[in-house]
């Protein structure tokens, strides 16, 4: 499965998910959430693909919502920003 990210401005990023069936995500993502995840230690582009890869890990491309927040991710799955945390060694 391949997750490929195009920014689409400053806050907005289209994801194609290519598996056995293809979708197309529009995420947003703002600055202040950003730093609130990551602190800045790593790209927007590469929290988003460590989002979908974590929800890809927990339901199929064709279950996550064509548009969002990625904020939202952490309401239904309470374990992501301890994840994201992780991921950059916060």
């Amino acid at each position: 499965m391949e997750v490929l990210i195009k920014n689409l401005s400053k806050d907005k990023f289209e994801i194609l998910v290519n598996s056995v069936q293809k979708t197309i995500h529009q995420v947003y993502l703002s600055d202040e959430v950003h730093l609130d995840f990551t602190n800045n230690k790593i790209s927007k582009e590469e929290l988003i693909k460590f989002s979908f890869e974590f929800l890809l890990e927990r339901e199929p491309n064709t279950s996550i919502f064509s548009s969002f927040e990625l904020n939202i991710i952490s309401k239904y799955f309470p374990e992501y920003l301890l994840s994201v945390k992780k991921f950059c060694n916060i």
